[in-house]
């Protein structure tokens, strides 16, 4: 399931929370700072497992916050990683998943803190940090939208 949707603004990488967005085949969200760019696979859309946040933010004594990642997808009671390679429906709308969205430095520099170094983040995550997708139909995607086996 969606459990929360997320973008950031183009113009100066603000995060923004919503209910529903609208997804264009081979470009992504409508308005997201990756929208209609190309130059890494699975730009398109980004996904990650609550459930990996969560446990980050209790490893970390952390508030509670799922947009840390800056992933657009936050899903609940899917594994992820399961996805490379597939193609699969979030609501009426079909995806690919097309490699693991692997920690960077710059996630590991937004979540460093006192204790915490850029390494130990990117550490954490890995292989935990979500899903690359490309999207493969045009639609909208809702907050509790469910996330299908193979399209």
């Amino acid at each position: 399931m969606i459990e929360r949707i997320f973008t950031r603004s183009p113009a100066d990488g603000a995060p923004h929370e919503h209910r529903e967005v609208e997804l264009r085949a081979g470009a992504g969200i409508v308005g997201d700072r990756y929208f209609d760019k190309h130059e890494e696979p699975g730009q398109n859309l980004t996904l990650i497992e609550a459930e990996e946040i969560e446990r980050f933010i209790a490893a970390h004594g952390r508030p509670q916050d799922l947009s840390i990642t800056g992933r657009n997808l936050v899903t609940r009671g899917v594994r992820l990683n399961e996805l490379v390679g597939r193609e699969f429906m979030v609501g009426a709308v079909r995806l690919r998943g097309v490699e693991l969205c692997e920690p960077c430095l710059g996630l590991g520099q937004a979540l460093a803190e006192d204790g915490l170094t850029p390494a130990a983040v990117v550490k954490f995550f890995v292989h935990r940090a979500g899903l690359r997708a490309d999207v493969l139909s045009s639609g909208s995607i809702a907050v509790g939208a469910a996330l299908g086996g193979a399209a």
